[in-house]
């Protein structure tokens, strides 16, 4: 009886050291992975451009052992909607000002949080050849009610300047028509509405041929890149600052008034995930890149690395060149799981 005893309490004492060491390896893997067996979800615009920004932020959700789900790819009213509601858990493309009305009548505050700034300094504008700008002196959009000064800029023969707009749900087609009002540009510019990259495609051969440009356009971007700010072509002012519902904000950029406020990309959470995951939280509050590497990033996919493999290693190898930053941001993410 005595053995047995013994024999006992040695196999209670063994289990007890082998259910502590495992607790403690399981408390390791929890605290180096806290989102381990939670699914999360991002929604991204159809523009793939933006796809670099959303892949920078998947491959840190998955380091923190997330289980990211393919992205959800819609419209960005559409996007923040689905944000709000829960159909997806986060975005990095939501842009403050620009969509601050999808944002509203999708709930904003209630349903969703501004984690934090992804990418800060997004310019939009108009846009002409400097050649032409120089050659007849136009600095302005005033400029362009002028019809000999219109006609510079018509592509289809009926006397008024065509503009490349943006597409239709993006936003900035809401403040171009506006614009159109507010400056009196009506009866003499028509704004030209489709696919964008495909119409700059067209407005790019036309300015190679030697021939004047106007379009609307925003950095960062490859476009940029191809049509270089000073070099080629030139910002139009507006004459005073007029945006749609009376919106404020800083719309000046080197001495100049585009006409666009200069924004902010916010990483913006589903409220009851960012509440349940103070770990991706947390690293949304930091993560953030610059617009000058996702005009880089834009232009290597403009020179054809622009499959998804293309995009994903693009954010493999920004996140090698900002490794120490980056492990901060995880690190973060993993300090505040403790809490």
């Amino acid at each position: 009886m005595k053995y047995q005893s013994s024999f006992s309490r040695t196999l209670i004492q063994c289990t007890s050291v082998l259910v502590l060491a495992a607790a403690s390896i399981s408390g390791h893997a929890s605290t180096e992975k806290p989102g381990e067996g939670v699914k999360v979800t991002g929604a991204f615009p159809t523009i793939a451009e933006e796809r670099f920004r959303g892949e920078i932020a998947i491959a840190g959700l998955k380091e923190l052992g997330y289980n990211v789900q393919e992205p959800k790819e819609t419209e960005y009213a559409t996007m923040i909607l689905a944000v709000a509601y829960g159909d997806a858990d986060f975005t990095v493309q939501m842009v403050e000002n620009l969509h601050a009305s999808f944002y509203k009548k999708a709930g904003g505050d209630e349903n969703m949080v501004k984690a934090g700034i992804f990418m800060e300094g997004i310019l939009q504008g108009y846009m002409i050849d400097k050649k032409t700008a120089d050659a007849y002196n136009i600095k302005s959009v005033n400029d362009l009610k002028k019809p000999d000064i219109a006609k510079l800029f018509d592509t289809d023969g009926d006397g008024k300047a065509d503009l490349t707009g943006c597409n239709p749900g993006w936003g900035c087609e809401l403040i171009i028509a506006h614009h159109m009002k507010a400056y009196d540009l009506k009866k003499t510019v028509n704004v030209n509405q489709g696919s964008y990259f495909a119409l700059m495609a067209d407005t790019i051969a036309r300015y190679n041929a030697g021939k004047p440009v106007l379009y609307y356009t925003w950095v960062p971007q490859w476009i940029s890149n191809v049509l270089v700010e000073g070099k080629d072509v030139v910002w139009l002012e507006v004459p005073k600052t007029d945006l749609p519902n009376g919106t404020q904000g800083n719309t000046w950029y080197e001495g100049r008034n585009l006409g666009f406020i200069i924004d902010n990309a916010y990483s913006t959470l589903n409220r009851k995930f960012a509440e349940r995951n103070p770990a991706a939280l947390a690293f949304f509050k930091r993560v953030h890149i610059n617009a000058a590497d996702e005009s880089a990033q834009n232009m290597k996919m403009q020179q054809g690395e622009n499959k998804p493999a293309d995009i994903r290693r693009h954010a493999q190898e920004w996140i090698a060149e900002h490794r120490s930053e980056f492990d901060q941001w995880l690190q973060a993410a993993r300090d505040a799981a403790k809490k």
